[in-house]
């Protein structure tokens, strides 16, 4: 199996919150690696790969050297699921690899 990583992955562990349009919900979930161009999503939600999914992650002021959290706006698909035993982190949640197709920086 080939490596489809282009990007240095950043293993950080950041909340996210997934908006799910296909059943109008909003789960939480933690980051388990990032990059400019996919997240790996340790969350409760089970999604199909394939599957648009938008999500917002909040970076602290550690990681950006801002004063409070900035959000960014997500865009993407699932590239992969595993299943909620394979995944690090335990107990029922499920890992999900995602591309990310786009993004923007919330401003509140």
């Amino acid at each position: 199996m080939s490596e489809a990583r282009t990007g240095k992955r950043f293993p950080l562990e950041l909340p996210i919150k997934i908006h799910r349009a296909d059943e109008g919900g909003e789960h939480s979930g933690v980051t388990g690696n990032l990059s400019a161009a996919g997240v790996y999503i340790r969350a409760d939600a089970a999604m199909e790969v394939g599957s648009t999914v938008e999500f917002e992650i909040a970076l602290p002021p550690e990681v950006t050297g801002a004063k409070e959290n900035v959000i960014i706006h997500c865009k993407g698909r699932v590239v992969r699921s595993d299943d909620p035993a394979s995944s690090s982190g335990g107990g029922d949640s499920r890992g999900v690899a995602c591309v990310i197709d786009s993004y923007d920086f919330v401003r509140r």
